[in-house]
């Protein structure tokens, strides 16, 4: 069976997924656009090698339906017989695109792939595409449905993390991806939005706030209390699990991840198909996983799906150098950290979408890009990634540095 390479990566900027932010007059097509013209253009890329395009997308409709990724590789000017998929693993997506086209290139079935994600958080509502899960009382009931926020809350109850223990974490986020712009550690990576006549929109993450500290972050009220007992969701939580008697509030928007605009892409090939291209590869896909996980507590995938993907891959956690953990909140962290008992300086070293936000069909590739790029940086040799997914499932993928 042929191995899947990793030969090069490339993400936008994170815009803050509003009104106002840098990047909400860009259509989702562009963004997606920006990445895979810039990712061909910086690898010499011949496009008719290309077998398809995959790309993730939460809520594919309006302008981001119609099987996006295709049309964006129209728009980028990829060979007309490169086709192009769009998935929807939720928050996933991105990582899963990737794991999608890792996988026809190890069945012998493509020789070369591009994945990755794109998500207009602004212009294109979270939840606009809707869905059987969060309306329809048969399977609401049946899976304890609760809001994300709210599942959280439930996750730093009954495994023990406290208001201070999420902010601190947070701040931790915030500093590490301070650090990491300032010392240029994204700078091969980012790909400048620009809008029609070349002028740069947005070239650095705009979600970030460096100087978050506890003071700012014990400001903020929590963001779920309204939702748990005026919409019924706390109840909901403590039927899921009645161990527990109150449900603590410890999550706010300082605490959780923002809501921004952007893409990524990743060029995958096997080697063969990479050196007929003059490339070199720069990572291995080593093993990749899916699983469901509780649906109640939601966001505790990423624990069940690692123990899956390690022991698919014959590792343990020690043989882990990086983790990339995407922070939806503060406690799927935490709770990941304290249920392998890792050491906080091997995960999310970079910071992540605490502080840089979370575009939700693209953050897979965007970190699986990160970690490579800071294996890289080190000397380090493997990476460990992963992402909570909504309705209780997690994804993860272990990349191995060539």
């Amino acid at each position: 069976m042929p191995d899947a390479y990793v030969f090069d990566h490339v993400r936008t900027p994170r815009g803050r997924g509003k009104p106002d932010g840098a990047l909400h007059e860009v259509p989702t097509i562009r963004l997606a656009e920006a990445v895979l013209r810039a990712l061909r253009d910086r690898t010499g890329l011949d496009t008719a090698a290309v077998d398809d395009v995959v790309l993730g997308c939460v809520d594919p409709v309006g302008e981001a339906g119609g099987d996006v990724a295709r049309a964006a590789a129209m728009l980028a000017d990829y060979g007309d017989g490169v086709p192009g998929i769009q998935i929807n693993r939720f928050c996933a997506s991105g990582l899963d695109a990737v794991n999608f086209a890792a996988a026809q290139i190890m069945a012998g079935q493509q020789d070369m792939a591009v994945a990755g994600g794109v998500e207009s958080m602004s212009r294109v509502g979270i939840g606009a595409s809707g869905g059987a899960w969060p309306v329809d009382p048969e399977i609401a009931i049946k899976s304890y449905f609760m809001p994300q926020g709210i599942s959280a809350d439930l996750i730093a109850t009954k495994y023990g993390f406290d208001r201070t223990a999420c902010d601190a974490y947070a701040v931790e986020s915030q500093a590490r991806a301070a650090t990491a712009w300032n010392e240029g550690r994204f700078a091969g990576s980012i790909v400048p939005v620009r809008d029609v006549n070349r002028i740069t929109l947005l070239d650095r993450d705009e979600h970030m706030r460096p100087g978050t500290d506890m003071q700012s972050l014990a400001a903020l009220k929590p963001s779920f209390p309204a939702m748990a007992e005026q919409g019924g969701f706390g109840a909901v939580a403590l039927q899921a699990h009645p161990e527990i008697e109150s449900l603590e509030h410890v999550h706010h928007a300082g605490n959780s991840s923002g809501i921004v605009d952007g893409a990524s892409a990743v060029l995958l090939g096997s080697r063969e198909a990479g050196a007929a291209q003059g490339m070199r590869p720069r990572a291995r896909i080593r093993a990749f996983a899916n699983t469901g996980s509780e649906p109640a507590l939601m966001l505790t995938g990423p624990v069940d799906v690692t123990k899956k993907v390690l022991g698919r891959a014959g590792m343990t956690t020690a043989d882990i150098d990086l983790f990339e953990v995407n922070e939806a909140f503060a406690a799927v962290v935490l709770r990941y950290l304290q249920a392998f008992d890792l050491d906080p300086a091997k995960v999310n070293v970079n910071g992540g979408a605490i502080a840089m936000g979370h575009p939700l069909g693209a953050t897979g590739a965007m970190i699986l890009g990160t970690v490579l790029d800071e294996l890289e940086r080190t000397g380090k040799a493997t990476a460990l990634v992963t992402l909570c997914i909504g309705a209780g499932m997690g994804t993860a993928t272990v990349i191995e540095r060539v």
